[in-house]
């Protein structure tokens, strides 16, 4: 098959790069081999939007901080940090025994040494509007950052704002040397140089795409041996998931990233087990993700059935959540029935949210016909192809309730935009955290981030909730901003301009030789200490 021949160019391109540099030989047993469905952009970090980007970017750079797989803040490049009383400065100290991958552009030694003036140089770039990075709201609370000397970086911020660490953790914050951006200039998208555990060796568009092990990365592990383990990745771009599944069923793939319909059955029970005909060759790891799937309802439509709160509410208690996780999602998911924060966050609500309740809900449609006189409610639910059946699902169960029910199918880039626009009475959603701090959630509801300026997309505005908000930003004590997200997601619970779905889960397939890949609440793709056996 194609994909196949494809691994053994990418393995020839390895082994003659090993002899050329008079290294000794590896064989496929060191190499670990993924699929993307889709093209990788850049790899350029001031553009790791997307998870394809920012999988790829993960490898081959670091920043000040990173976040461990419990989503705590861990040294990165700053071996240590100090945080003022009031929160508004951060100061920073680096290790001085990071290097920027080899290129010949850094003149005789091939490398050099990164310093905090890389970080101020990276920080600027980012903020850059000709740069135009999607990144730079992730500084907008920054007033001020400095390179003390070669190793002290500080930042000062306009105000405090405790998730600002989990936002340092991003690839977007990464650092980049001056050097190579001028070098390349438009063409560092395809010749990335960073500091890494990889770093790169061959692009071809569309169709692979290879990263080396870097011999001088600067960690390593509990034991004090040299990460990464692997000596390469190799990423290919199969955009058909039917047609990647077979090739990791036979073993041409180390790692499968999702579920998908289209082979879901054969892979997991409906109890979200592994199939026993896959014991011996597959293993499969889930966890919670950080994403919460829902129905937004933009309260400012000229449809104003949904700005009514007793339909709303009916809504949330006229599905089965349970019986769509199970039989739809074969038990991959958790039923939302907490609120909007997903499972997975400290500040995760475990008050009471809806369950599946036809009774109230039929009480709440009848209360509403009486109310308006509008005997047969109805609504649209717009969505994409790749949740059609979950709307198909929801829609049967609220029209024997009582709502008649329309489902649009439309393309995911026209949704995109009619969300932004205002254009959809109900949309199909999810919301992928950024950074671990329920704060990312909440925002979507503060009125001041009314889209197209801000992720507010149902144009929800309650003046409690902006109070806690505002309130809550400001103050460093996590347990006492905890408290205050959770009466905000109460609030939420109660206005119902969402219909939480499920809280999703990581789910990863890999073969029964692969060690160490782990799981994460923001799926990240680690692949420091990941490594195969015999």
């Amino acid at each position: 098959m194609v994909l196949k021949d494809n691994w053994y160019y990418l393995l020839f391109v390895l082994m003659l790069a090993s002899c050329q540099k008079g290294t000794s030989n590896f064989d496929d047993s060191q190499v670990f081999r993924y699929n993307e469905h889709s093209n990788i952009t850049s790899l350029d970090p001031a553009f790791a939007k997307d998870q394809r980007n920012i999988w790829a970017v993960n490898q081959l750079y670091n920043g000040l901080v990173q976040l461990d797989d419990s989503l705590q803040v861990k040294p990165s490049i700053a071996k240590h940090w100090d945080i003022s009383a009031d929160g508004e400065v951060y100061t920073f100290s680096l290790r001085d025994d990071v290097y920027f991958h080899r290129h010949g552009l850094f003149g005789i030694d091939s490398t050099r040494l990164v310093t905090a003036l890389d970080f101020e140089y990276s920080f600027h770039r980012l903020l850059d509007k000709n740069v135009a990075s999607p990144g730079a709201w992730v500084l907008q609370n920054v007033k001020n950052f400095s390179a003390i000397s070669d190793t002290v970086f500080k930042i000062e911020l306009k105000q405090a704002f405790p998730p600002f660490l989990g936002l340092l953790a991003m690839k977007y914050c990464s650092v980049v040397s001056q050097e190579a951006i001028e070098y390349f200039d438009d063409e560092y998208r395809s010749n990335p140089i960073g500091t890494g555990p990889f770093r790169f060796k061959l692009w071809v568009e569309n169709t692979k795409l290879v990263l080396r092990k870097n011999p001088t990365y600067f960690e390593k592990d509990s034991l004090g041996n040299q990460l990464p383990y692997l000596e390469a990745v190799a990423i290919t771009f199969l955009p058909d998931k039917q047609s990647e599944f077979l090739q990791f069923i036979q073993g041409n793939l180390d790692f499968i990233k999702s579920l998908d319909a289209s082979y879901k059955d054969d892979i997991i029970t409906l109890n979200g087990t592994l199939q026993p005909k896959y014991n011996q060759t597959i293993q499969m790891e889930t966890g919670p993700y950080l994403n919460t799937e829902y129905l937004g309802i933009y309260l400012d439509h000229k449809n104003k059935i949904t700005s009514n709160k007793l339909i709303r509410k009916a809504i949330n208690y006229g599905f089965d959540r349970e019986k769509m996780v199970k039989y739809l999602r074969n038990g991959i998911g958790t039923p939302a029935i907490n609120g909007f924060i997903p499972s997975g966050l400290p500040s995760f609500n475990n008050l009471k949210g809806y369950t599946y309740n036809p009774k109230i809900a039929r009480e709440l449609i009848q209360t509403y016909k009486d109310q308006t006189g509008n005997i047969n409610p109805s609504i649209t639910i717009t969505t994409n192809s790749n949740y059609l059946d979950l709307c198909e699902f929801i829609q049967r169960e609220l029209q024997n309730i009582g709502i008649q029910v329309r489902v649009d199918v439309i393309p995911p880039s026209s949704l995109r935009q009619g969300k932004a626009t205002g254009k959809f009475s109900i949309f199909r959603a999810s919301w992928i955290a950024d950074y671990p701090d329920a704060e990312n959630y909440l925002s979507l509801f503060y009125s001041k981030n009314f889209t197209p300026n801000g992720p507010n997309y149902t144009h929800f505005k309650n003046i409690d909730f902006d109070r806690l908000y505002e309130k809550a930003i400001s103050i460093v004590n996590s347990s006492k901003r905890f408290k205050l997200y959770q009466k905000m997601d109460s609030i939420l619970i109660d206005e119902a301009p969402v219909v939480p779905l499920y809280y999703d889960q990581v789910i990863r397939f890999s073969q029964k030789n692969i060690k160490g890949i782990g799981i994460n609440p923001l799926d990240m793709l680690d692949l420091r200490t990941v490594f195969k056996v015999d």
